[in-house]
């Protein structure tokens, strides 16, 4: 017998669940030992995205918008428990998400923007398929809906979260960092302060926008995938306008901030095309490839700046040769 109702996929095999939470576990350490050896600003950010993402859950499976399957370390008690692993996930996403744009050195706004497309490219390569193996499963009305509704069986509303949670942590961080360590480089206490002020500052946008903003938009017929493709334009928009104004950044690109969105999506998407989920819709395989292919061409471009700079500065001396 199959687990839900309208999902023609048995659970993953049995090593799948450990190993997708054991990963987790070693990329949040490696975040970790880059956090100390970098300053404790980065590990505080890292923390507070952790804590975060395990409050968003929190609610979400409280307020059954969707359950989880069972994993070894699960918080809270059935059926509205959550595995520990998925509030890393949302740690090292941010984390890797913000060493990556600040390589680029980014404007704020473009920074949160780039964190933010970043973390919603990893996500659209998780979902779908963590959807199918069974690690959670989506609460629809319609059965019919499981694997068609919105996209691909996901929620459009779930990626617009994605985006709200993501650039309101970036945005608010960076501005709070500005506005707090403008004198002097932020103590323990203060990098505390500054992750539990952009905490809340996000919650705040969140909820006000769940509950008064959205609600009104959808009188006027505006809703969840018309919002979602607003807020996908508006981050490209706000990241292109501001392209020209980065700062060359004395921070060379850590290998962590490959290894987090590489391991999320090969592993994710391997598992699209081991496990046959590619028949299902051909529509939902080409944006699968789109989306990686993408994901993969962002995540290269700093070190194509760094191989063509290697390669002007070792032209201009043998020139001067």
């Amino acid at each position: 017998m199959l687990p839900f109702p309208g999902i023609p996929y048995g659970y993953a095999p049995f090593w799948c669940f450990p190993f997708v939470e054991a990963s987790v576990f070693v990329l949040f350490v490696l975040c970790l030992v880059h956090g100390l050896r970098r300053d404790r600003s980065g590990i505080v950010y890292l923390l507070g995205g952790f804590a975060f993402g395990l409050l968003l859950e929190y609610f979400e499976v409280v307020t059954d918008s969707y359950s989880y399957g069972h994993f070894r370390v699960m918080l809270g008690s059935a059926p509205h428990d959550l595995p520990l692993w998925v509030g890393m996930a949302w740690g090292i996403i941010m984390y890797t998400a913000r060493l990556f744009s600040d390589s680029l050195g980014l404007p704020l706004f473009a920074a949160a923007a780039l964190d933010t497309l970043l973390a919603l490219n990893i996500d659209i390569s998780i979902d779908v398929v963590a959807y199918r193996m069974h690690m959670w499963h989506w609460v629809w009305d319609d059965i019919n809906q499981a694997l068609t509704g919105q996209w691909f069986g996901i929620p459009y509303g779930n990626f617009v979260g994605w985006a709200t949670v993501v650039f309101c942590y970036s945005a608010f961080s960076r501005l709070f960092e500005r506005w707090l360590t403008r004198r002097q480089p932020a103590r323990a206490g203060k990098a505390v302060l500054i992750a539990a002020l952009s905490v809340l500052s996000s919650l705040a946008v969140l909820i006000s926008t769940e509950t008064i903003f959205f609600p009104v938009l959808n009188k006027f017929g505006i809703r969840s995938g018309t919002r979602l493709v607003a807020i996908i334009a508006a981050l490209v928009v706000v990241v292109a306008l501001r392209w020209s104004k980065r700062q060359r950044s004395s921070a060379a690109l850590p290998p962590v901030a490959l290894w987090v969105p590489a391991w999320f999506h090969v592993f994710f998407v391997g598992c699209f095309f081991w496990f046959g989920f590619y028949r299902e819709n051909p529509w939902m395989t080409a944006t699968a490839a789109v989306n990686i292919l993408l994901g993969t061409a962002i995540h290269l471009y700093p070190y194509r700046v760094q191989t063509r700079e290697k390669a002007l500065r070792l032209e201009d001396l043998q020139q001067e040769g």
